[in-house]
């Protein structure tokens, strides 16, 4: 970490009492070059001053005059290039919304404390700042057309990378999901990001979708021949729904690969509002009937709701990671991905975890009694050849390292 006396720190606070604590805080950790403001006005004044710009502000967020978010609209206006830490006697759930904002700006935030602040906590949060790299700037995602993306499902060009999911009670490896990727002959792999829109925009979906899930049945069938029983999630939108024979054509080609269709789970995401239930209702129903896994994805998130566990079939809730990482140090947090596993097991339906990025995401999926996770801190998404190898070196890592233990909710 850079010397504490180089780095440029600004307190903006209206309360001259609450300067002075965080200045004598700030000299007692050895930060020397330290400058307080007591409204927004002047903090950007200094600001617009090249070479005294600070590389931290600690930012209180109820002001008179302009309040912290407002001021974090002024920094973002003026390409503010250093880090933040909020400190407000606000509550939880309001600095989590604003550390949110700010974050969707692209402005580092090293953390939030509560007033009144302590030694401890702010020398916590100051300890992760790192100075910005110089000129470094976010190279734009290239963008392709239509006729791009059609002319790559047509040739063949789109590939699938398999996520794997394991059992949390026992480690066991249960499924993979099954994610595309394009493997463009000039950029190399591009990320589902990049084009999935654009094959929701101009009618290619329900192509892309077929594609991807005739690679996923051929898969399954090679897995199923060397004896690997792993449930399949293919990712299924609501634009694919709109078809009636959708049904008749999934339960045809999994027939034809040989998989039994409980080994199929069609994650259901929608990236559009419904507005006509009685073609997707049908279909999934049809779909439930001939023994199909149907799992509601990111729930919680985009336009999923309760009216849909009441009116589809699911068998599968998929908690969002937006609801499970951070979830055993976060109240909110918490109190969400409680609210959709108490909801699941009423309604008697096996619940995913997605987004488990660490160890202590782990252990907390293992006290609540989720039945099932899937995350980096398991494994990234990987070409089919890799599996077999990962799966190895995971029952090994789960006997010395995550021994299966009991699982009782807390």
């Amino acid at each position: 970490m850079k010397e504490n006396s180089a780095i440029r720190i600004l307190a903006l606070d209206d309360e001259p009492l609450m300067l002075k604590l965080l200045s004598r805080m700030l000299a007692n950790l050895g930060f020397t070059s330290v400058a307080t403001c007591d409204n927004g006005y002047a903090a950007l004044e200094k600001i617009g001053h090249a070479d005294g710009a600070p590389d931290l502000i600690l930012l209180d967020l109820n002001m008179p005059e302009m309040d912290g978010v407002e001021f974090v609209r002024h920094l973002v206006e003026r390409q503010y290039a250093g880090s933040l830490i909020l400190v407000s006697g606000e509550n939880e759930r309001m600095l989590q919304s604003t550390v949110k904002l700010v974050h969707a700006h692209k402005i580092p935030v090293l953390g939030h404390l509560h007033k009144p602040a302590t030694p401890e906590g702010l020398n916590t949060l100051l300890v992760k700042w790192s100075p910005p790299l110089p000129n470094k700037l976010r190279a734009a995602k290239k963008t392709y057309s239509a006729d791009e993306v059609r002319t790559a499902i047509a040739n063949g060009e789109l590939i699938n990378y398999y996520q794997p999911k394991v059992a949390v009670a026992t480690g066991q490896v249960v499924g993979v999901e099954v994610l595309v990727r394009w493997r463009h002959l000039v950029d190399g792999l591009v990320f589902p990001d990049q084009f999935i829109s654009v094959a929701e925009a101009h009618g290619l979906i329900d192509d892309l979708t077929r594609a991807v899930l005739g690679s996923a049945l051929a898969q399954a069938s090679i897995w199923q021949a060397i004896g690997l029983s792993l449930r399949v999630a293919v990712n299924v939108s609501m634009d694919n729904l709109a078809s009636l024979d959708f049904a008749d054509y999934v339960t045809k080609q999994t027939a034809d690969a040989g998989v039994p269709p409980q080994q199929i789970v069609l994650e259901v995401t929608e990236s559009q509002l419904m507005r006509d239930l009685r073609a997707p209702l049908e279909i999934l129903t049809r779909l439930h009937l001939k023994r199909f896994r149907l799992s509601i994805d990111d729930f919680g998130t985009g336009h999923s709701s309760l009216a849909q566990l009441r009116d589809i079939p699911f068998d599968e809730l998929k908690i969002d990671q937006s609801f499970v990482h951070g979830a055993w140090n976060n109240g909110t947090t918490r109190a969400m991905f409680d609210a959709s596993l108490g909801l699941a097991k009423q309604l008697d339906m096996e619940i995913v975890a997605e987004g488990v990025e660490d160890r202590d995401d782990w252990e907390f999926l293992r006290s609540t009694g989720c039945d099932i996770a899937q995350g980096y801190f398991i494994a990234k998404p990987m070409p089919a050849a890799d599996l077999q190898g990962w799966i190895k070196n995971w029952e090994e890592r789960v006997r010395k390292e995550l021994p299966a233990g009991t699982n009782e909710p807390t």
